[in-house]
């Protein structure tokens, strides 16, 4: 019989964030659980630990035993009792384990649907385990699987191709209004935490030039010395604004910072060059009737918010997509695993046609005088295997792509066994 898949985990959903951290097996290498073991239930193994989640993905013998194994030994690492993990896991089993792995490899079980990073670290899960050797044929079979879908996924569908966080929201309106952000320059007014998020992403898209001002000065210097930036006086603030292409604006000031009778004069030194004002403080930082100004864009944390709606109601909508090929490539996974039962037979048959080849072969030698020189003789005998090899071809072939489910295969497994006789031929 073939070896079982099994998969227990923790996420978002399932526990809270101190539940997660207690539980967390960052930087474990599989085979620190002591799990595989000559005569153990579990034949192979591969953790998953991030933020948001920690998975054991198992190969093994015997459900009950090997679940419960699972459980004690990611305990027993964290250092706490099994009675304390059990409320908070979730197990899966068979072709729903595969189907889940399949999910969370292509981020359709993130907290953030449609987010790139899970599969990088799903990759460097793998790496370990195979580093630690605690993979094998099963389970390297369905990480590459899992790796593919995820491909085809990002490829056939969009769905990581729309903003669904505040921060990344604002860039991606950014790059609508500007062609290149490498010719850019960046003013951030305050430090709040998703103005300096949506800086990073600023960065990441290839804007190099920046300015950040705040109230306290020496808080806008290590700012600007963390991004290679240059700090500006908040009370020179309005000579700075017409250096800046985009300015994002985050102070948590009780008054707005900047009005729009102050921008003109701006707009007029910047010779109506476009401006893109992100405004992400609640209360609001900059006036809103800068929007009725000539070459101003300006957007508040409302308008981002429903562009995120917007996107993640197309991420949901691509998800839907998504499952579809994650359903197609469980069906092929599960041919694959259930046809591992024929191999038995298989091998067999193809033992047994060898053993007749080399009987026969012997006997017809033994029929000719003429003495073979040895490259003669390994001639024939690569023969022989290669026609054994050919005629086996199609019975096997046959039996493969008609066995579809585990019932099946044990079917064209006694077939095979019965039409050739091989119980009756072992000997």
């Amino acid at each position: 019989m073939h070896a079982q898949i099994f998969l227990i985990g923790l996420n978002h959903r399932s526990a809270p964030l101190e539940i997660r951290e207690r539980f967390a097996l960052d930087r474990t290498a599989p085979s620190q659980l002591g799990l595989i073991q000559e005569q153990g239930p579990v034949r192979e193994l591969l953790l998953l630990s991030t933020c948001n989640r920690v998975e054991i993905l198992a190969s093994g013998q015997a459900e009950a035993p090997c679940l419960q194994h699972l459980l004690e030994a990611w305990a027993r690492q964290s250092g706490r009792s099994p009675e304390e993990l059990r409320p908070h896991i979730y197990s899966y089993t068979g072709l729903e384990a595969v189907q889940h792995l399949f999910q969370v490899a292509s981020s359709l079980d993130s907290m953030v649907l449609g987010e790139p990073q899970i599969l990088g670290q799903l990759k460097d899960a793998y790496r370990l385990a195979v580093e630690s050797e605690t993979t094998g044929t099963v389970l390297n079979r369905l990480l590459h699987k899992a790796f593919s879908v995820a491909k085809r996924i990002r490829t056939e569908t969009s769905i990581s191709k729309n903003a669904v966080s505040i921060s990344y929201a604002a860039v991606e309106l950014a790059k609508e209004i500007f062609e290149d952000l490498t010719r850019q320059q960046v003013l951030l007014i305050g430090a709040g935490e998703m103005a300096e998020l949506a800086l990073e992403h600023l960065l990441s898209s290839g804007v190099s030039r920046i300015l950040i001002s705040n109230r306290t000065f020496s808080r806008a210097r290590d700012l600007a010395g963390k991004f290679q930036g240059r700090a500006v006086a908040f009370e020179d603030l309005f000579e700075a604004l017409p250096e800046a292409d985009i300015v994002i604006s985050s102070t948590g000031a009780s008054e707005t910072v900047i009005q729009a009778r102050d921008m003109r004069p701006v707009i007029k030194k910047r010779k109506h060059k476009p401006m893109f004002f992100i405004d992400i403080a609640v209360p609001r930082d900059i006036d809103p009737d800068l929007n009725q100004l000539d070459s101003v864009y300006l957007y508040d944390i409302d308008d981002l918010k429903d562009v995120v709606e917007d996107n993640l109601a197309k991420r949901r909508e691509e998800s839907r997509l998504a499952m579809s090929i994650i359903d197609e490539a469980v069906d092929g996974f599960a041919k694959w695993l259930f046809a591992l039962d024929l191999n038995p037979a298989i091998v067999d048959l193809l033992d047994f046609g060898q053993a007749v080849g080399r009987q026969e072969l012997d006997k017809t030698l033994k029929k000719i005088d003429t003495r073979l020189e040895p490259k003669e003789l390994e001639a024939l005998q690569t023969m022989v295997a290669s026609m054994v090899k050919k005629l086996y071809h199609p019975p096997i072939t046959y039996c493969k792509t008609r066995a579809r489910d585990r019932q099946e295969v044990h079917y064209y497994a006694s077939l095979l066994r019965e039409l050739f006789g091989l119980d009756r031929n072992e000997g």
